[in-house]
């Protein structure tokens, strides 16, 4: 459904994606996961059309991204990170204006418009102007008027950015439920590792780069296996029976000694049997999304925020 090779482009010095490549399947759920000015939203742009790629290729939907913008855009539904509705209208306006837009026949328009506007639990407010409505209901808005039109695949830019958590996951709710119907392709960028999680594949980009990309879950196996921490009364002593017994590398930090295994479950009932310093307690925790970031990187997500921001100012506000 989408195709990229070598996709790149520039904003005057600042390379903000470089030679990406990758493939996304029909019906699947695609993320891209990375900070604020990894290249995230400036990919998305390219393949929606809204920016000329400065180097590579890209189709989706069979359709070339600059000499068949238009078939592209018949094909996309497009939720930016900031909202795009007119808020003096109301929700039933906002979502027939689009239709017109896209020449959506007058019997399919108001059977998808009242389908759409159920499903994402907006239909009793349907004549109720958008000004008036909470972050949350704009999103849920928003992605009804995105696919009123029977896309092939929807863009998601940060799709729940700001919402708290039981609307995200009410979100995840309605989209799954689409997808599963419709068998549409969903792309998403997105930098909360929960969000990560419903998609099939991921793409880790960081610095305009894809520096993996897999399965949530083979992602996370290539980390090293599962973390445990002890703590004992000489962490120093346990660290290194850790070491010379279980030939395993462990870090002591705070009197709290870590250490990588793999299928740590089994590995514990031995462990806490034999081990031979006094343990006091015992943790452990699976790799997480975050863990991977960090593994790929060697920065934790969070940490290029304020860089992030400060690349999208130096691209004029254009790259994130």
């Amino acid at each position: 459904m989408i195709e990229v090779q070598d996709l790149s482009r520039q904003f005057g010095e600042l390379e903000a994606v470089k030679g990406v490549s990758f493939e996304v399947a029909e019906g699947e759920v695609f993320g891209f996961l990375g900070p604020n000015g990894a290249g995230k939203t400036t990919t998305i742009n390219m393949l929606c059309t809204l920016l000329r790629p400065s180097g590579g290729k890209a189709t989706v939907d069979g359709f070339d991204v600059v000499s068949q913008r238009s078939d592209v855009r018949g094909s996309i539904g497009l939720v930016f990170q900031q909202t795009t509705l007119d808020e003096a209208l109301t929700a039933e306006q906002n979502l027939r204006f689009h239709a017109y837009a896209y020449g959506v026949p007058g019997d399919v328009r108001e059977r998808r418009l009242r389908e759409l506007l159920t499903m994402v639990e907006l239909w009793d407010r349907r004549s109720a102007r958008v000004r008036t409505f909470s972050g949350g209901m704009k999103r849920r808005l928003e992605i009804a008027r995105g696919l009123l039109h029977h896309p092939r695949v929807l863009f998601l830019d940060e799709p729940t950015l700001g919402l708290d958590p039981q609307t995200r996951r009410r979100i995840w709710d309605y989209l799954g439920e689409l997808r599963g119907r419709e068998n549409l392709t969903i792309f998403l960028t997105t930098h909360y590792m929960d969000e990560a999680e419903h998609c099939n594949r991921i793409a880790v980009i960081d610095h305009g780069e894809i520096v993996a990309l897999d399965t949530p879950g083979s992602l996370k196996t290539a980390v090293g296996g599962d973390l445990i921490t002890i703590t004992t009364t000489d962490g120093q002593a346990a660290a290194t029976e850790i070491r010379e017994r279980y030939r395993l590398e462990a870090a002591v930090a705070d009197g709290t000694v870590s250490f990588q295994v793999p299928a740590g479950e089994a590995f514990l009932p031995d462990f806490v049997r034999g081990f031979g310093q006094p343990l006091e307690a015992i943790g452990l925790r699976r790799p997480t999304l975050e863990d991977v970031f960090l593994h790929l990187t060697g920065h934790e997500i969070r940490d290029r925020a304020d860089a992030g921001n400060g690349a999208l100012a130096a691209a004029g506000g254009r790259s994130r």
